[in-house]
């Protein structure tokens, strides 16, 4: 996702558009049960998708650990934009030419474009694009995480988790629903906030919703018990970014990251966890926030710290 296309820093609060291409990949292209049901369906093909994405982008960096926790590297390709872009797109300014290599292609909007040539939103990823036509296929980034799991897994590594438990999806929809609302966006519905009433109302808001998850996690390891699930990696890419980007640019400052002992040892399990901490790029991360929000940051000074090597400390929650 990109929250940057436009200038989103105005009199009142953030308001994310959560409008996204609802098209699924799944087993035979079939109607999932779940789901967007407005969509165009799209089967399961080993080789056929690319997966695109920013390792500085919160919503993309989950789809990228998902794909690394299931194993799924040899069947679904990886492109990664660069950090930073202009108001049109995302970039694959990474590699030589400024081209993605597989899909030939400078910007991310020429896929969207090949789909929709009037598409009228953001330039988002993560997407899904076909290779062989060069087209978008989706960029509903929680129903991306969902279909990795629930329609690819015959391709799954042999000892890949059970991201989704069945006895405990219920309470999981719950707690990723508040994480969502509450903490994943509301460090942007601070940082974006355009007035102090509503800035005072988004801080007040992330600070009741960290608090109840630094006490969830007081007891427990992971967020729904003993085993990591897709829960864990939808927290884990904003607490990654907390005390580099949210704490001091979006203004969640009541206390840092690593203030909170059990958020924070939590945190560095799960970064020390193989498919986790591969994913983070912390010069990424900063170039991002602090170069593309003009509005917020206009002189494009990126701050040096905070020094990354404190997530390999020992975290004792084993």
């Amino acid at each position: 996702m990109s929250d940057d296309q436009q200038s989103y820093v105005e009199a009142g609060g953030f308001d994310r558009d959560m409008n996204y291409v609802p098209d699924r990949i799944t087993r035979d292209g079939r109607r999932p049960e779940h789901g967007p049901v407005e969509g165009e369906l799209w089967p399961v093909e080993p080789g056929r998708y690319r997966l695109v994405a920013a390792l500085a982008c919160p919503w993309a960096n989950r789809a990228v650990i998902v794909r690394n926790l299931l194993g799924l590297e040899d069947v679904l390709s990886l492109g990664l934009c660069g950090p930073t872009h202009d108001e049109r797109s995302w970039t694959f300014d990474l590699d030589p030419d400024g081209r993605d290599p597989v899909l030939g292609m400078e910007r991310l909007q020429e896929a969207y474009f090949r789909r929709f040539p009037d598409y009228p939103r953001g330039i988002t990823v993560p997407a899904i694009v076909e290779k062989s036509t060069g087209k978008l296929v989706t960029n509903d980034f929680p129903w991306i995480t969902h279909d990795l799991f629930h329609e690819w897994t015959e391709h799954h590594r042999a000892d890949a988790p059970d991201l989704w438990p069945a006895h405990l999806r219920e309470e999981m929809g719950a707690v990723n629903k508040r994480v969502f609302t509450e903490v994943n966006n509301g460090v942007y519905r601070c940082g974006f906030a355009g007035d102090q009433e509503s800035y005072d109302e988004a801080y007040d808001r992330l600070w009741v919703a960290l608090d109840w998850l630094e006490e969830r996690l007081t007891g427990q390891r992971y967020l729904m018990g003993d085993a990591i699930t897709e829960a864990d990696v939808r927290l884990f890419t904003t607490l990654a970014r907390f005390d580099a980007v949210y704490h001091g640019h979006f203004k969640c400052n009541r206390q840092k990251l690593t203030e909170m002992p059990a958020l924070w040892g939590y945190a560095r399990d799960l970064f020390q966890t193989p498919g986790f901490g591969e994913t983070i790029d912390f010069e990424q991360i900063k170039a991002h926030y602090y170069v593309v929000h003009r509005d917020i940051n206009p002189t494009g000074i990126v701050p040096a710290g905070p020094d990354p090597s404190v997530w390999l400390e020992p975290h004792g929650r084993g």
